[in-house]
């Protein structure tokens, strides 16, 4: 069975992982907290009475201070204060886990002044329900408003509170925007109270989740919270081709985990040569053509070799010492006896043209052959026609074909034109008489005519 607090999908069993509810984090949904001391039997005389309630399956958390009537635990539905009503969340923190949790988002405990009310009952369950229904309607038709209004916005989410007394509509927008006639075509349109929040793509992407080139959900909408800049010069450093299309995340800003194992990279490249580019030798200047950085091997081809050249694969250490004799003027004869030889093919390391004729011939086409070569092949010299349609409605008939009546002249058939025995007796005549049918030295005389 799928867990239930995935957002990626409306089926029993999730989308993106496939496992089916059973990862260690208990669920696939946004920003999603393990909380591995409420499992625990350990009592604390002294409990810390804020918890941490998240809001629509983890898009948005907030902290309220649980009272002791309430008896809300960690996974509890529970009714919070809001300041424009009441609202339904689940608990995802309690005890000292959620002064971690605030001393990561800088929060104190004298700003936490709204309380839990109670658990949740099936008639909160219901409304809140109905809310979540409304939200997608909502937002179509928010959008469309927007539109009408020509403001240079989009309207990316809505949020109805659990009580549908407030919506709280999440927009992007390149600069800023006057919606205040806007807001008055909501308020009109949904009969709520209306609030207004700018987002940046990234946010909107994680409120609305999805899957990443990788497979995997994406990390802003299940665990990352923080979002750093990424530069193209992180796909530079990790030798990336700057390719905005494959560089780009759902968001269409760069993806969050260039930034990952830049610093593995970056102390990698501290080995390297700076500036190495060219390397000269008494046999020629060889240009740097790719390096790979975690073997620690820069490959060089000589440039007076118009591309035919082979590749030399040279240790950095063995690059930054012919780099540093360059300096001094001295130039080292060759990089043959420099280069690293390497367990592969060598015809995976030279870049060469091959002549490849007559090597790889490519089949003949079978030609056609045409249709009159068939008929003509079907049809015999003297008047007789022996076709394999004609022999083949003989047979089915267990009939034999009757000899036609020669006629006067050359013994032309009634399916022969005026002018086809002609051809064939001139044919014949050319040949010494002698043509393919058999000849029929006695004719039969023509009957009389009555």
């Amino acid at each position: 069975m799928g867990c239930t607090g995935c957002t990626t999908c409306s089926t029993d069993s999730p989308k993106g992982c496939r496992s089916n509810g059973g990862c260690a984090t208990g669920g696939c949904n946004r920003l999603n907290t393990y909380d591995w001391l409420a499992a625990t039997e350990i009592t604390e005389p002294d409990p810390f009475d804020v918890v941490e309630v998240s809001f629509k399956n983890g898009a948005r958390k907030a902290f309220f201070r649980n009272q002791e009537h309430t008896r809300a635990i960690t996974g509890d539905m529970v009714v919070v204060e809001t300041g424009t009503g009441m609202d339904v969340g689940r608990i995802t923190l309690s005890g000292d886990l959620v002064r971690l949790q605030m001393k990561k988002k800088k929060t104190s405990e004298k700003d936490v002044n709204l309380n839990v009310i109670r658990k949740a009952n099936d008639r909160d369950l219901e409304r809140l329900a109905e809310a979540r229904e409304m939200e997608m309607h909502t937002m179509v038709r928010a959008r469309a408003i927007a539109r009408s209004l020509n403001l240079d916005m989009k309207v990316g989410d809505v949020e109805y509170q659990g009580d549908k007394r407030k919506a709280t509509f999440y927009y992007t927008a390149d600069g800023r925007v006057d919606f205040r006639e806007l807001i008055r075509h909501y308020a009109k349109e949904f009969r709520v109270k209306i609030e207004m929040r700018q987002i940046g793509a990234r946010q909107e992407s994680a409120r609305i989740g999805g899957l990443g080139s990788c497979g995997r959900e994406l990390c802003c909408s299940t665990w990352l919270t923080d979002f750093k800049s990424v530069t193209t010069a992180a796909a530079r450093y990790q030798n990336l081709a700057i390719n905005q299309s494959k560089l780009s995340g759902m968001c269409g800003r760069l993806k969050c985990c260039l930034n990952y194992e830049l610093d593995t990279y970056l102390d990698a490249l501290e080995q390297f040569p700076r500036n190495a580019d060219k390397l000269h030798t008494l046999a020629g200047t060889a240009i740097l053509i790719k390096t790979d950085i975690f073997k620690g091997l820069m490959y060089y081809a000589y440039q007076n070799e118009s591309g035919r050249g082979k590749l030399y694969a040279l240790e950095a250490s063995v690059a930054k010492e012919i780099k540093q004799q360059n300096k001094r003027g001295e130039k080292p004869a060759d990089l043959v006896s420099l280069q690293v030889i390497l367990d592969v093919d060598q015809s995976e390391v030279e870049m060469d043209y091959e002549d490849v004729t007559g090597v790889i011939e490519l089949p003949e086409e079978k030609r056609k052959k045409s249709r009159r070569r068939k008929k003509s092949k079907g049809k015999k010299i003297g008047g007789h026609t022996n076709t394999a349609k004609e022999s083949s409605t003989s047979a089915g008939n267990n009939t034999k074909p009757k000899a036609p009546a020669p006629s006067k002249g050359d013994g032309q058939s009634k399916d022969q034109g005026p002018n086809q025995g002609k051809k064939k007796s001139s044919s014949r005549r050319k040949r010494g008489g002698k043509g393919r049918g058999r000849r029929n030295d006695n004719p039969k005389p023509d009957a009389p005519k009555p």
